[in-house]
């Protein structure tokens, strides 16, 4: 739908913006919508990760830090759907595990 198409346009943008601030909107943009339409993030799932998976290994420890945090709920609300990023994901999250910032190592 067209409604779809702008809300992926505009977590595409946000994920991809300059400002740290900015990348933490669209982390949660992305929660909202695995909450709000998890078909649409199912279906378009492996362009979402292009642009999600930067922000695991965000050079800005809040900006990772919330995308770990948020990667945790999306499994539980995708389950199967992840299934065609999870290689993607493995390779993102174990560089998060040699964080030396205690709040990107836990989440």
């Amino acid at each position: 739908t067209v409604e779809g198409r702008e809300s992926l346009q505009k977590l595409y943008h946000l994920l991809e913006a300059k400002g740290f601030q900015t990348r933490m909107e669209g982390v949660a943009l992305l929660l909202d919508l695995c909450q709000t339409s998890p078909q649409l993030i199912s279906t378009n799932i492996v362009q979402i990760f292009d642009h999600f998976v930067l922000r695991i290994n965000d050079t800005h420890k809040k900006v990772k830090q919330q995308a770990l945090e948020v990667l945790a709920e999306m499994t539980g609300l995708l389950e199967d759907a992840l299934n065609p990023v999870m290689i993607r994901l493995v390779e993102g999250i174990t560089k998060s595990l040699n964080s030396k910032d205690p709040g990107v190592h836990a989440a």
